[in-house]
């Protein structure tokens, strides 16, 4: 996949990049597998805005996703590697032998035409096949990874991620994740082979602020360029960094409190993600 470069008509397009999309060859998805996606605009059930800047965008259809790759021991064919504007990979089309077809994330280097397959026991590592971490060898690259057994993949799944099963130890894989932790996962639970695919993302300018408003974020205001009426950070004589940890209007931290406070899987975790 290449990055596009705008030739610098006007000021906003000269830092304005994107992808060329080369390896996509469908231009609509399949429509018994998409569903509405309504947008709430950051309001919560009795309409008060719960999270600020959002709102307007592009509309959007929910491509329904197979994260779960259920679908054992029946051999699937990918026909179409897609756009999915709900998600930074690409999404795959697979139909199998059955005739059903399910959407699938795309890993690096799958190809159309290329059989892929779900399997509880040892199949061949091609990027695509889903099988438990107990028949995964070491050193495997991996994505979809399930932190409960038979939930489905939660792990490793935007684009250009992947992790790396380091070792096998009694019930458990030591998996290294795309966030540098180090954590035992079952060997009962699912992944994916391969790295997910749109390495280039990352590398993706945005270019202008029209183009941000096209994903349903309206204009942020620091709050450091505020007055101390209008919110904590306000104020101070000439520019002033806010003396203070980062806060919403309201006070609360801006990055939300610290969420994690279940000792029971605090076990699971071998080393934690670089800070």
């Amino acid at each position: 996949m290449g990055i596009k470069i705008y030739k610098p008509t006007t000021s906003s397009l000269r830092q304005k990049t994107g992808l060329t999309f080369e390896e996509l060859t469908a231009s609509h998805p399949y429509k018994p597998l998409i569903r509405p996606l309504f947008k709430s605009g950051g309001r919560n059930s009795k309409g008060h805005i719960s999270i600020r800047h959002r709102g307007g965008g592009h509309k959007r259809l929910y491509r329904i996703i197979d994260f779960r790759r259920d679908k054992i021991d029946v051999l699937g064919v990918v026909e179409t590697i897609e756009y999915d504007p709900n998600r930074s990979a690409f999404i795959s089309l697979i139909k199998y032998k059955d005739g059903e077809r399910r959407y699938i994330l795309t890993p690096l280097d799958l190809k159309i035409g290329q059989s892929i397959v779900s399997s509880s026991k040892q199949m061949d590592i091609l990027p695509g096949n889903a099988m438990p971490l107990r028949f995964i060898p070491l050193g495997t690259v991996i994505h979809n990874i399930e932190l409960r057994i038979n939930k489905g993949g939660q792990l490793a799944k935007s684009a250009g991620t992947g992790a790396q099963v380091l070792a096998k130890e009694g019930d458990y894989a030591q998996v290294r994740l795309p966030s540098s932790e180090i954590r035992r996962i079952h060997l009962d639970c699912w992944a994916t082979i391969g790295q997910v695919s749109n390495l280039d993302h990352q590398h993706i300018s945005i270019g202008k602020a029209g183009r941000t408003r096209w994903r349903g974020r309206r204009p942020h205001v620091r709050g450091t360029a505020m007055n101390p009426v209008d919110h904590p950070h306000g104020g101070g004589e000439g520019k002033s960094k806010g003396g203070r940890n980062p806060v919403s209007p309201t006070g609360k931290p801006t990055k939300g409190y610290k969420t994690r406070r279940n000792k029971r899987t605090q076990q699971f975790i071998i080393r934690r993600r670089s800070k």
